[in-house]
């Protein structure tokens, strides 16, 4: 297995690392579907070791697996677009090296976690935005995701999260640009999601009303709301528990249900 590690720009500290497939030799035209992990944090920080356990999860399917570590509010204020122009970067990579990293263009996932999913919610939404491919400097067909897997997304911080005194105005100037459910539209892909009913941290709404909006608008989805987890569940089980009660082996089946709806959407 081969691990890569590219810059996102000069002026970032955003950088996207990769863990792929090496050429085989009994088969060498072989290409695999990729996926980009946009881990959580809170826009403060990412866990490193979890987007890589999630990524290596992905790995194990048999994916080219990355991860995206974007940018946090304390490097720039208000963060967003940032993460999604970062992110933007992170598509047109997987396109321009596809040759080289022996990945299927046309076979290109995006999985979000916690306030990574708001970040790939909204970029579901702008992707083929001008202002989002002016800011990238490619086309859309470029960012164009195949598919797009939510575990435990914020949608809109009108749902619930964040909660503290001035931290939204760290996020963005305008918070109906960021809530994620208000800005579906045709071009948005087929998406997965996945929360569970009793999160203590992002209400289980965020989910409910992202996948509304892709139902209204006739967008292929997928909800699956467990009975009960904390947030935060990554795997959902002993590789990525925090804490005893985020080991949930019931939780744990969404990645080969992810697993069975990729290969039917990809």
């Amino acid at each position: 297995m081969q691990i890569v590690k590219e810059s996102l720009g000069d002026d970032t500290a955003a950088y996207l690392q990769g863990y792929l497939r090496q050429t085989d030799p009994d088969n060498p035209d072989q290409t695999y579907p990729a996926i980009i992990v946009v881990p959580g944090g809170s826009y403060t920080h990412i866990p490193e070791q979890q987007s890589e356990t999630l990524a290596m999860a992905f790995a194990n399917l048999g994916y080219q697996a990355f991860y995206l570590r974007y940018s946090f509010v304390a490097e720039k204020q208000p963060l967003h677009p940032a993460p999604l122009v970062e992110l933007g970067k992170s598509m047109a990579l997987l396109r321009q090296h596809a040759a080289d990293w022996l990945i299927d263009p046309e076979s290109i996932a995006i999985a979000g976690f916690s306030v990574g999913g708001h970040i790939v919610a909204l970029y579901n939404d702008y992707w083929a935005s001008e202002w989002l491919t002016d800011q990238v400097g490619t086309t859309a067909d470029e960012l164009q995701p195949q598919a797009i897997l939510l575990g435990y997304p914020v949608i809109s911080p009108k749902l619930g999260f964040p909660t503290k005194d001035g931290v939204l105005a760290q996020w963005a100037d305008d918070p109906d640009v960021i809530a994620a459910d208000e800005h579906v539209n045709a071009h948005n892909a087929p998406t997965f999601i996945w929360a569970t009913a009793d999160d203590p941290l992002v209400p289980s709404a965020n989910s409910l009303a992202y996948a509304s909006a892709l139902n209204t608008a006739q967008i292929p989805m997928e909800l699956h709301l467990f009975n009960h987890g904390p947030h935060g569940l990554a795997l959902a089980n002993h590789l990525t528990a925090w804490k005893r009660d985020a080991n949930q082996p019931h939780v744990a089946h969404w990645l080969k249900l992810a697993e069975e709806w990729l290969n039917a959407t990809l």
